[in-house]
């Protein structure tokens, strides 16, 4: 039975992490995602499982490691300047083919940076943070029921692929308090877990290594990992459309500043000006079906980031340079008004006759 329950945003991650069957936690306290693991550890122990805080961010992801390995359930979660520290383990998860969920909640940056929202780990979280050729499956949320689902569905990606799949939230997000609906989870998929190891009694020993004695075999393992990534790219490309299907011009932008969009789109159709809005759900696979049916089409396109632009170098290729791409960006915690990106989408293309 669903209930509806006024949640940070956060504990929201927390509590859905519980209904997904998530029963270990590693994890060390940075601000602003430190009540993620506040919250599992009040309540995860209530659902049989255990929450460690590791000695650091490194730590916490090598032991994400070899719990992954048992086939158990497991999560981490940290801040932007942790997620820097995790990254050799996230490579070295992602060639052992380990079903981890990660959860940024992303902060500014470089360096210590600050507390307010960002999406400035675009590039860390979508083109692989670590050594090597390898993928995440890194979803978007833009609100708390988001949060909620997105979380959810982590799981079920991670086993289904064995692959690592990132929640990439931010400051307002998590701390932003929102009703959620909680409901009762379907049964996970049956997946195939013949590869775990949890004891090699009466069966044959199984290994679970990322390192190539010869050029031979990394060549084949890594030809492997890119089939996949090929199949998870082709099946898992996610987006909202948002007024878009008439629309002369559009906004791309995800998360926190795809939610203010929404409202950007509604003022300029109230002018006139026939904006849409296409906000990418899933950031890698980058949702670059969505782009078909416009990039012939459409006028201009601008995105809206919290960076000093990195995602619009993907909806650049998505458009195949077919559409003039703009950005219009803040930084260091700043959130842009609905205003702010309007004025500067009327300036770029030029809009201002066309108000009514």
């Amino acid at each position: 039975m669903s209930k509806r329950v006024l949640m940070k945003g956060n504990e929201v991650i927390g509590q859905a992490a519980i209904e997904a069957g998530c029963k270990l936690f590693f994890g060390y306290p940075i601000t602003p995602s430190t009540e993620i693991i506040e919250y599992l550890s009040k309540y995860l122990p209530k659902a049989g499982g255990t929450v460690l805080q590791a000695e650091d961010e490194i730590g916490a992801i090598n032991m994400c490691y070899g719990a992954a390995c048992t086939g158990t359930r497991v999560m981490t979660a940290s801040s932007s300047p942790g997620m820097s520290l995790k990254q050799e383990g996230i490579s070295y998860c992602a060639a052992a083919e380990l079903p981890v969920v990660l959860v940024n909640v992303n902060r500014t940056g470089p360096g210590l940076g600050g507390l307010g929202p960002a999406q400035s780990d675009y590039f860390q979280s979508t083109k692989g943070g670590g050594h090597g050729d390898y993928r995440l499956i890194v979803l978007a949320p833009s609100k708390s029921q988001e949060l909620y689902d997105m979380t959810l569905e982590a799981f079920d990606l991670a086993e289904k692929y064995r692959n690592p799949v990132l929640l990439l939230t931010d400051g307002f997000l998590g701390q932003m308090m929102e009703p959620v609906e909680l409901k009762e989870k379907p049964a996970s998929p049956e997946v195939d877990k013949s590869w775990i190891v949890d004891g090699a009694k009466g069966r044959k020993k199984r290994i679970i290594a990322s390192y190539s004695l010869t050029n031979e075999i990394g060549e084949a393992n890594n030809l492997r990992w890119e089939a996949k990534y090929k199949d998870i790219k082709e099946k898992e490309q996610r987006w909202e459309e948002f007024y878009a299907e008439d629309a002369d011009y559009l906004i791309v932008s995800y998360g926190t500043t795809g939610r203010i969009s929404k409202s950007v789109v509604l003022n300029a159709r109230k002018k006139g000006i026939k904006l849409g809005l296409i906000r990418p759900i899933s950031l890698w696979p980058f949702p670059e079906k969505a782009f078909i049916p416009y990039k012939d089409k459409v006028k201009g396109i601008v995105t809206v980031e919290l960076n000093t632009g990195q995602m619009i170098e993907d909806v650049k290729l998505a458009v195949e340079c077919k559409v003039p791409v703009h950005l219009y960006r803040r930084q260091g915690g700043m959130l842009p008004t609905e205003d702010e990106i309007l004025a500067n989408v009327e300036k770029v293309f030029n809009l201002a006759s066309e108000e009514v």
